[in-house]
């Protein structure tokens, strides 16, 4: 069993928005204004966020993860429009959990732009499917198709023409992103960081939680490091005796407030199929052993 050490996030030390202190409306760089969602949870952190991406004075805005259907949001996206002096001429979506994607169908007709995602259901019928590595000439700017399964199969990032990559919840500004059982796959999860490693982000604009920017490759790295934390600390509990998911749980998440516990069940049974394949653990239903 491997020794790993609890990885640092590096975001502890970075001046970051207390949790409930996020503007609703940011301007991040002259291509990109972010709009909060009024959606706050355990999960969505601080609520959605909706990103406006557009050439300064094009008069064109892309809208991306327009998030809830809700009248408020709606409300501060046109707000933010109108301070941009722009139309939306797209509505993109990274991936297909309703806190992201609800909107996209409703207020892309209201805007009269085309949807685009990676799943047809969010595009709908008239809409446009994404595939990996497609350049958007878009709102006199350019965005790379990022393909970043993991969290879901079909989740999408944004590489922006700064540099910047919109991430959807692959990353988010606080703590680390759930991958579940069984639309989650962490093998892909692990591939899609690097991936996006790899392009040398300028900034993550997370799904949810604030824009990171002081160092965004040291943030994925701790993302990675803390996967195989997890997977070192679940062979550990394994060894001391736990041989059920809950019982994994609750010795490895023993200090997380019990409302989430759910989803560190889902994330742990993700986490258990990415070691059974590797042939670390047998998994027997609810019940893990190891080989």
């Amino acid at each position: 069993m491997p020794d790993v050490s609890t990885p640092a996030d590096p975001r502890t030390t970075w001046d970051l928005p207390a949790p409930g202190a996020m503007p609703r409306t940011a301007d991040l760089e002259p291509l990109v204004t972010r709009v909060l969602a009024p959606n706050p949870s355990p999960m969505t952190l601080d609520g959605t966020n909706t990103y406006l991406v557009g050439g300064p004075g094009s008069g064109q805005a892309v809208l991306v993860d327009p998030g809830p259907d809700d009248p408020a949001h709606l409300a501060a996206v046109e707000a933010a429009l109108a301070a941009r002096d722009a139309r939306c001429v797209a509505v993109l979506v990274t991936h297909h959990h309703g806190d992201h994607a609800e909107a996209a169908l409703p207020w892309g007709a209201r805007f009269g732009a085309q949807v685009a995602a990676a799943d047809v259901r969010v595009a709908g019928p008239d809409g446009r499917v994404l595939e990996p590595g497609v350049r958007l000439a878009l709102a006199a700017t350019m965005l790379d198709v990022v393909p970043t399964p993991g969290h879901t199969a079909d989740h999408l990032a944004f590489r922006l023409e700064s540099g910047a990559v919109l991430v959807g919840d692959h990353v988010l500004g606080r703590g680390t992103s759930v991958v579940t059982h069984p639309e989650g796959d962490v093998l892909a999860y692990l591939d899609s960081l690097r991936r996006v490693h790899d392009l040398g982000p300028s900034a993550l604009y997370c799904g949810h939680g604030p824009e990171l920017t002081e160092d965004p490759g040291a943030v994925l790295d701790f993302y990675l490091a803390h996967r195989a934390f997890r997977e070192s600390q679940l062979l550990a509990a394994m060894v001391r005796g736990a041989r059920t998911v809950d019982e994994l749980v609750a010795d490895v998440y023993a200090e997380v407030p019990r409302e989430v516990w759910p989803a560190a069940a889902q994330s742990t049974r993700a986490t258990l199929a990415k070691l059974a394949a590797e042939g670390h653990v047998v998994v027997e239903g609810d019940r893990v052993r190891l080989p």
